[in-house]
């Protein structure tokens, strides 16, 4: 009997595991249609996508989101958006220095008169953070405080295809429905608009609560705002982000066009170089490691077979 009773409590253990899992779910990530450069043995990122993202981090997502982790410096070193071999050392090149000087910071040390000034930031500096502490980006942001971008490919599951699929997920305007509830504009939207998962609701609306957006990819309980069948309500969650890449948004220096899977596309790729900065030269040198160990194998073998050559086994 104590069996069946520690049995039957592991079985509902896994139930409302599973049931939890389910609430959380959202949609897979996925990667742009041609897949990501640096992915596999010899990928690599590409240098002009990088530029661009960068310029979607700094006009778009640097209003908001810090990237601690990153110095001006790393934009100019080997495999970055900005290298220059005639330049091996970062703090030298001169686009790099520009880029920093376009950024003002708060100088570590007071002037003359005790009080600390704000100066163009350098190569030295770290990326500029939007807000001075955790409390002002809460304060700034609903409650909310945002991320910091320095590693976030690699503390989110999917890597940069969630970033992309993320950022280019927000459903379109006309999905979104509005009526009167108690003489109030309450917001949904309409899921069959979405299409895919959409389809199979009989009522296909989900509400949206004020000061929050909807996104298939982020990870949430819908359950509560599906005025459906709560055991299909649809995948994905709400976030305080609401959309932030509009087409024409950013106006690209290299003349490509900025639709919004392009621009999620080149900053979801700048945001995992910068979650791996080495990765260029890493890949080259377990490459060579990898073409050395194969080379002392086959050595090693006809050794082997040459010292033992009389001996019985």
């Amino acid at each position: 009997m104590k069996a069946f009773r520690i049995f039957t409590a592991g079985l509902a253990g896994l139930v409302l595991a599973a049931s939890a899992h389910a609430a959380g779910d959202a949609k897979h990530p996925h990667a742009p249609e041609d897949g990501w450069p640096f992915e596999g043995v010899t990928g690599q990122f590409d240098q002009a996508s990088l530029q661009r993202g960068y310029q979607v981090y700094k006009e778009v997502c640097s209003s908001c989101h810090s990237m601690k982790l990153m110095s001006y410096r790393n934009l100019g070193e080997p495999g970055g958006p900005f290298y220059d071999p005639e330049y091996p050392n970062p703090n030298d090149n001169p686009y790099v220095k520009a880029l920093a000087a376009q950024n003002e910071i708060l100088s570590p040390t007071p002037n003359d008169i005790g009080e600390f000034d704000y100066r163009p930031a350098t190569p030295a500096d770290t990326f500029r953070s939007p807000y001075p502490n955790v409390n002002a980006a809460r304060a700034a942001n609903n409650g909310a405080a945002p991320p910091d971008l320095s590693v976030i490919t690699k503390a989110r599951h999917g890597g940069a295809s969630y970033i992309y699929s993320l950022l280019s997920g927000y459903p379109d305007q006309d999905a979104f429905v509005e009526r009167e509830v108690d003489g109030e504009t309450v917001s949904y939207i309409d899921m069959s608009k979405l299409g895919g998962h959409g389809e199979e609701h009989a009522e296909g609306l989900l509400k949206v609560n004020p000061g929050q957006y909807y996104n298939p990819y982020m990870a949430g309980d819908t359950t509560p705002n599906y005025l459906g069948d709560p055991r299909h309500a649809p995948p994905g969650g709400f976030l305080a982000m609401p959309p932030q890449l509009i087409e024409g948004r950013v106006e690209f220096t290299d003349g490509t066009p900025a639709t919004v899977e392009q621009m999620a596309h080149d900053v979801a790729q700048f945001l995992a170089w910068a979650g791996e900065p080495k990765q260029t030269k890493r890949k080259s040198l377990g490459l060579a490691v990898m073409v050395y160990l194969g080379i002392l194998t086959i050595l090693l073998w006809f050794s082997y077979k040459r010292i033992w050559r009389n001996v019985e086994h």
